[in-house]
């Protein structure tokens, strides 16, 4: 026999599981109710905390940087640890008369884990802000700003920030000087970490640079900040400048990128770096060039004027070095002034530059100094230059076939080879090489020379006048001595004629000396005798011994 069991037990089990079932959906259904009532409470009791917990925010702001708080809005946020948004953050410094706020942010967040936040210090994940901006007061009332510790701090951060991200950033600067405009920096994004008590912060920052127009791209290290001295506070990084358009300027053009480093004091950064430009031009030529610059210059970080120790520049075959500085004019924007040495470089480089005609109307090797300004202002480039120096050209040519003609010819009349002068091949002149130096001023887009010395084999010449950049114009008149005497420098029956008056011209060791001119504009160059100006002198010196 088998023992089996009774078959009544089976529906007995059945009805056990049911109600175990039942008893496990209704504590589910209860604790489910519990959970959700306990989020309505948490939510009540947010509502009813925010209030405080605002009301704190703005107490500790107040004690601690002494100043008046606007809060516009304060949210706080308990799921996935402790979050806390708002908007509409002012502070009004107590001890700063100022219309503006000294700090104020449209947007603000951060939030920290559960563990951060009970941790000492207490370590916050990230904060972000938008749309802020920060209003120094004029440097002469910044002893009266409030410290980090205010009246109730010890002066010491007890929170650690990993990251702080913000947009749409502003740094103004301002002044009490008449004239004088407030400094503005616009900082389109900038990144900040490990940002804590007594130690430098790392950071990237993108700015968007008003004049000329590009993005600069820079990395580095902050601080520790000095609060009692702003300007003392050390920075260092890298930076880039890239698409920078030169014709947002009035006056110049090309588009311009750079690269370098910086370290040192906020009010005295040392900056080491290069430029390029490969189409580099001013209004005056509007002939594109390559321009390559290497510097060494010193930033006042709190008012932007910039000391240039030097600028080595490299302009297609011209070497240029310049020394100086950039500081900010009364009337805003930045007056440049330099010392400037040019050499070894090529004339033909700096009429390309400068003016428009083509070719450059002289080739020749160059040596320059010559102390330049450039004042701020919306004229173009070449009617506010402002250039006085001297200079030394050798080796020139002319490129008018007209005018290397008229040089040649008096070059070799000059040195008594008449005959040789009168076959000159007026289309394919000799190209004799010619010698300048002398002192210039540059203003109101024309060249003014003075004490110009002229040379070519067998005449010196000293002139005096005005060329415009535009190549339309020539007004120069002098004297040119020459070394063959006045019967030498023709031929056949006009030498004999002219030989009684030889001795009538040959001065001051010369065999030949003259009053000349060279007037009209560079397509039609007019050489001639000045006789007329020479009376005119005597008339003029005359009339004032009469008086």
């Amino acid at each position: 026999m088998h023992d089996h069991k009774p078959l009544q037990s089976l529906p007995a089990t059945t009805k056990k599981n049911s109600r175990s079932k039942r008893i496990l959906l209704w504590i589910a259904a209860i604790f489910l109710f519990l959970l959700v009532a306990g989020f309505i409470a948490v939510e009540v009791a947010l509502h009813r905390a925010e209030p405080i917990l605002r009301s704190r925010v703005i107490d500790t702001l107040s004690t601690r940087f002494d100043s008046r708080v606007e809060l516009a809005h304060f949210n706080v946020y308990f799921l996935k640890g402790f979050q806390v948004s708002g908007s509409g953050l002012r502070l009004y410094a107590n001890q700063v008369q100022m219309d503006k706020p000294l700090f104020a942010v449209d947007e603000f967040s951060f939030r920290t884990t559960w563990h951060g936040l009970l941790h000492t210090p207490m370590y916050v994940d990230r904060v972000n802000l938008k749309g802020m901006q920060i209003h120094m007061p004029p440097k002469e009332e910044r002893h009266n700003m409030p410290k980090l510790g205010g009246k109730g701090g010890t002066g010491k951060i007890e929170i650690h920030v990993g990251e702080i991200q913000i947009e749409n950033a502003a740094l103004v600067l301002e002044t009490n000087k008449p004239g004088k405009i407030p400094l503005d920096f616009e900082i389109s994004h900038l990144t900040l970490h490990s940002v804590g008590a007594d130690q430098p912060m790392r950071f990237h920052a993108i700015l968007t640079n008003p004049k000329p127009v590009g993005d600069i791209d820079s990395s580095g290290y902050f601080g520790p900040f000095n609060a009692e001295s702003p300007g003392d506070s050390p920075v260092r990084g890298d930076y880039s400048f890239s698409h920078a358009d030169l014709n947002t300027i009035k006056g110049i053009g090309g588009m311009l990128s750079s690269t370098g480093k910086y370290e040192g004091e906020l009010n005295q950064i040392v900056v080491d770096g290069e430029t390029d430009t490969p189409d580099f031009s001013i209004d005056s030529g509007k002939h594109p060039m390559p321009l390559h610059t290497k510097f060494h210059a010193i930033v006042d970080g709190t008012n932007g004027d910039t000391y240039l120790q030097p600028v080595d520049a490299q302009l297609r075959q011209s070497h240029i070095l310049a020394v100086g500085d950039v500081v900010r004019a009364p009337q805003g924007g930045h007056n440049i002034t330099l010392d400037v040495t040019v050499g070894p470089a090529r004339i033909e480089d700096m009429l390309e530059l400068g003016v428009k005609t083509e070719p450059p109307v002289m080739s020749g090797a160059l040596k320059m100094k010559t102390r330049l300004f450039l004042p701020p202002g919306k004229v173009p480039v070449s009617q506010k230059l402002h250039l006085k120096g001297q200079f030394e050209i050798t080796n020139a040519t002319f490129s008018s076939v007209k005018v290397q003609a008229g040089v040649d010819e008096l070059s070799l009349r000059g040195q008594g080879e008449a005959e040789k002068a009168r076959q000159i091949d007026k289309q394919n002149p000799e190209s004799i090489q010619s010698e300048m130096q002398g002192q210039f001023e540059l203003g109101d887009s024309k060249l003014s020379f003075s004490n110009l010395q002229y040379n070519v084999p067998g005449a010196n010449i000293a002139l005096q006048g005005v060329y415009s950049l535009d190549g339309n114009q020539f007004d120069f008149h002098g004297t040119a001595q020459l070394k063959a005497k006045v019967s030498e420098m023709v031929t056949g029956w006009k030498s004999i004629l002219l030989m009684p008056i030889d001795p009538l011209f040959s001065k001051h060791g010369a065999g030949t000396e003259v009053p000349i001119k060279i007037t009209g504009t560079r397509s039609e160059p007019q050489f001639g005798l000045d006789f007329g100006r020479k009376d005119e002198k005597k008339n003029d010196s005359h009339d004032k011994a009469s008086h």
